[in-house]
């Protein structure tokens, strides 16, 4: 039988570090601001080291219950000018995403299954645009976590359902405590590989001690592709009223 005092320094390590699952709560509450408009690069860098270059626009606006709503449209290039996202990103229920398509003329919803796959052909995904609610996971601190001024927090999909949905079976986040940011979060894939990360390389400072991200790299270790994103300008603040996140507007 183990010494009950063995358990002691365990103990005292867990009782210093905070809720998991209130820590995550935390990060995303920061990064919520009333209303923000931005423009974004988004590159995309082949293994041989080729690039394509993305243009976009984005808009979003959050509401008291937690949800926020963010309209992105893509400016260039020329072949998908027009090309556009609308998302309600929910705290606490499942998000609803549709994409506009003006090659075909039609807006589609994203189902669940969809949200693991590639935004734009890029090494982020689509549930990457969105801030997934921690109810679709169970949350814990990894060892280590609380040391040299960081958490690091693994979520892991309460069922396969879940999994499936967002494309990995867990991921690890890395935040900095002294702050509540992300510094990068690792996915790894159904066979429990390390299959791609997100660096957060810049954060944009926001009113109220908040922040939006500026630029992050996303680096997928299976094909060795890269897709960074860059916000260009950044507003926050801005009068936008509720209609401009509708179907009818993301299909203008």
């Amino acid at each position: 039988m183990m010494c009950p005092l063995l358990l002691v320094p365990v103990l005292e390590i867990s009782a210093q570090l905070p809720d998991a699952k209130q820590t995550m709560d935390k990060c995303r509450e920061l990064t919520i601001t009333s209303s923000l408009k931005a423009d974004i690069e988004l590159t995309i860098t082949e293994r041989n080291g080729a690039t394509r270059n993305r243009k976009v626009a984005m808009t979003s606006k959050s509401y008291p219950d937690g949800l926020e709503k963010r309209l992105i449209k893509f400016l260039e290039p020329a072949d998908i000018r027009g090309t556009g996202m609308l998302i309600f990103d929910f705290k606490d229920a499942t998000d609803e995403m549709w994409i506009y398509l003006p090659a075909l003329k039609r807006t589609r919803r994203i189902v669940s299954n969809e949200k693991g796959k590639s935004f734009m052909s890029s090494e982020f995904t689509n549930a990457d645009m969105t801030s997934s609610p921690l109810s679709d996971f169970r949350i814990r601190h990894l060892p280590g976590s609380g040391e040299n001024n960081q958490w690091i927090i693994e979520s892991t999909p309460v069922d396969d359902e879940k999994a499936d949905e967002y494309g990995y079976s867990r991921k690890i986040s890395y935040i900095r405590s002294s702050d509540y940011q992300f510094v990068k979060m690792e996915f790894y894939n159904f066979d429990n590989e390390h299959s791609r990360t997100i660096e957060i390389k810049s954060v944009h400072p926001l009113p109220g001690g908040k922040y939006t991200y500026k630029n992050m790299l996303a680096i997928n270790h299976r094909n060795s592709r890269k897709s960074e994103i860059l916000y260009t300008s950044i507003s926050a603040g801005v009068d936008v009223d509720d209609s401009f996140f509708t179907v009818q507007n993301l299909e203008r």
